[in-house]
């Protein structure tokens, strides 16, 4: 059996976090590794229950979390929470742009209402949340900004129209933010998950003939897990990437986009 050791980052330490959608999935275990580091991690999630869990065990096991039950979708009441953090643990010198929906929907099926809530809760978001943060890494001289991207728009995904448009634009943003933010020290890149075995995801979508599709389209065989992207994630918040910026990470498995 093969021994897998994977890196610790000494920049982390101490290192204040933000990270949005950090109760569940993903955005967990996000969560969890910043905390394994020793950085000082703000997450928001509006499942309060589990968030405060999770605070509460990473507090017990002596790591600093602070969680607050929030709707991103309020920017006034999020950028509130993330001024709260700032507080308690100093300003962000990382945000993770993790939180989303991917709520499948038929173009027909789209109204107005609708359209501007899955942009509310797919992409405004992470503008505000910069928006938010940039002032005190522009006073530190360094920060990085992690926005969530998603294969789903480059592999043609139907009934999820706005969820890709949102996605899809994720990608312009964090590059007129790393050249508007760049010679402040900061850096702005996106990750772009592919299909991650989330618990939500087998619950919900991936049945027999996903679990084929996945094997026929990745290169590598094996999943996908969350694990996978939040070692992504503190490679990109760690100093190691100091020079990196306005640039696409794509973990997928090596998935065959088209």
């Amino acid at each position: 059996m093969t021994t897998v050791a994977f890196a610790s980052y000494p920049s982390l330490k101490d290192r204040p976090v933000i990270v949005s959608g950090g109760a569940s999935g993903i955005g967990e275990q996000i969560v969890r590794e910043f905390a394994a580091q020793g950085s000082k991690v703000g997450f928001v999630d509006i499942a309060g229950d589990a968030g405060r869990r999770l605070e509460a065990e990473l507090r017990s096991a002596g790591h600093t979390a602070s969680f607050a039950e929030c709707d991103i979708t309020d920017v006034l009441g999020y950028q509130s929470a993330i001024r709260t953090f700032e507080q308690k643990h100093g300003p962000a010198l990382a945000l993770v742009n993790n939180a989303a929906h991917d709520l499948r929907h038929k173009i027909a099926d789209v109204t107005p209402e609708s359209f501007d809530e899955r942009i509310a809760v797919n992409l405004k978001h992470s503008f505000f949340a910069v928006q938010a943060v940039a002032p005190g890494m522009i006073a530190a001289g360094r920060g990085s900004i992690i926005n969530f991207g998603s294969i789903s728009w480059m592999i043609m995904s139907p009934d999820l129209t706005v969820y890709t448009a949102s996605k899809a634009a994720m990608h312009g943003m964090s590059r007129s933010m790393a050249r508007e933010f760049g010679k402040s020290g900061i850096r702005v890149n996106t990750l772009v998950p592919g299909w991650i075995m989330t618990a939500r995801q087998k619950e919900l979508w991936v049945g027999p003939e996903e679990e084929k599709l996945i094997d026929a389209s990745q290169a590598l065989a094996g999943r996908v897990l969350p694990e996978d992207i939040a070692r992504m994630v503190l490679f990109l918040a760690a100093d190691d990437s100091r020079m990196i910026s306005g640039q696409d990470f794509v973990v997928d498995g090596g998935w065959a986009h088209g």
